[in-house]
């Protein structure tokens, strides 16, 4: 989905970069990334858990 929005920027490469660097981990997400947190709530390590907003974005959401 940020492919083909970046696509349409000027220069996605440098735009690219300034998401990669905005994000602590220091990478963009992949696609597993959402599965494996999706994987985890529907298993029953996730059972207990409603409600609630889980961020998956390398940190983004908490850096400010």
């Amino acid at each position: 989905m940020l492919e083909s929005f970046m696509q349409g920027a000027g220069n996605p490469d440098k735009l690219r970069e300034a998401y990669r660097r905005a994000i602590p981990i220091g990478r963009l997400g992949k696609p597993d990334d959402i599965s494996g947190a999706v994987v985890f709530l529907l298993s029953d390590d996730g059972e207990f858990i409603t409600g609630q907003v889980l961020s998956v974005s390398g940190g983004l959401t908490m850096h400010g």
